[in-house]
């Protein structure tokens, strides 16, 4: 290859780079319209029945996504084993939650088996890939920060953490003691953390989970933060219902909202920043669990969780 060649070469890679610049109008470009996300929810029926599968909650069409994702960051599936069964999950993530909505069973992975049942929470780190047999009719609710991951184009090379089991016992006894504790407060529920993560006190770096109590008759006020929830529903009775919109108006109350039932066993979708309430009208004590993306925001410093006093 001649000199003149390997000019020509280099000036229209040159002319390639400078064509690719791109520039915008600060006012008119600093708030860009960004995807919608809405009011979704999922409900237990998807689980409840059928072959043993992942039912993935792909919403990558509304956020303009090249692959499956239900929030920018996060990726939420259930997870149906019939007995007997086995199935085979392999997120290329940094950070996977699975939360046993029934049954029994074990996973096995590079670091061991966990054995697991009916309301156990476990986490894994990036490992390759994982085994889960089911020795009863099983259904799992599984969130993962694959999205994040893909956003960014890159693979995980590092385990952040090992695996953690949060049993369904220890979740009851931790749960009762800050009702207790914190009866009368806007929040009664418990943080679930991680030794590895000390500064933002998260299930992971990325995931963050609280499991909340919402006892009989009570009505919690709105509080909003900057983070999607991706909310599950562990038990709830009737007429109990979350409240979510965009504003609320001077006395504190939300305004045109959306009701979101709590259904048990099933999954609705908190956007970031609304305002939300929770409401228990029946004579039932209930239980949520959201799962949300703030580890990373957390550490991003700009969660801004408010609530209204």
């Amino acid at each position: 290859m001649n000199r003149i060649h390997v000019e020509q070469i280099q000036q229209a890679a040159q002319q390639q780079w400078e064509q690719q610049a791109d520039f915008k109008e600060y006012m008119s470009a600093v708030n860009p319209p960004m995807p919608k996300i809405d009011v979704i929810d999922y409900p237990s029926s998807l689980h409840e029945s059928g072959e043993t599968r992942v039912i993935t909650f792909d919403l990558s069409k509304q956020l303009d996504a090249a692959y499956p994702a239900t929030s920018p960051n996060l990726l939420a599936n259930y997870i149906r084993i019939c007995e007997g069964d086995t199935i085979k999950t392999d997120a290329k993530a940094t950070s996977q939650m699975f939360y046993v909505i029934r049954g029994a069973g074990k996973t096995q992975m590079k670091h061991g088996t966990i054995e697991w049942k009916a309301g156990d929470l476990f986490t894994l780190p990036a490992v390759p890939d994982a085994l889960h047999h089911a020795s009863a009719d099983t259904a799992i609710y599984w969130v993962h920060d694959a999205p994040l991951l893909n956003y960014l184009g890159v693979q995980p090379n590092k385990e952040k953490f090992t695996p953690v089991l949060y049993t369904k016992e220890r979740l009851d006894k931790e749960l009762e003691a800050v009702r207790i504790e914190a009866a009368g407060r806007n929040r009664t529920g418990v943080l679930l953390a991680n030794p590895n993560f000390p500064l933002t006190m998260t299930l992971t770096h990325t995931l963050w989970s609280l499991y909340n109590a919402l006892p009989a008759g009570v009505h919690q006020k709105p509080h909003r933060h900057n983070s999607i929830a991706l909310d599950y529903c562990v038990t709830a009775g009737p007429d109990t219902y979350t409240l979510i919109g965009k504003e609320i108006d001077e006395n504190g109350h939300i305004i045109d909202p959306i009701k979101a039932m709590w259904t048990p066993g099933s999954v609705f979708i908190t956007p970031p920043g609304w305002w939300h309430s929770h409401h228990n009208e029946s004579d039932q004590d209930a239980i949520v669990l959201p799962i949300q993306d703030a580890g990373l925001i957390m550490n991003m410093q700009v969660l801004d969780f408010q609530y209204i006093r």
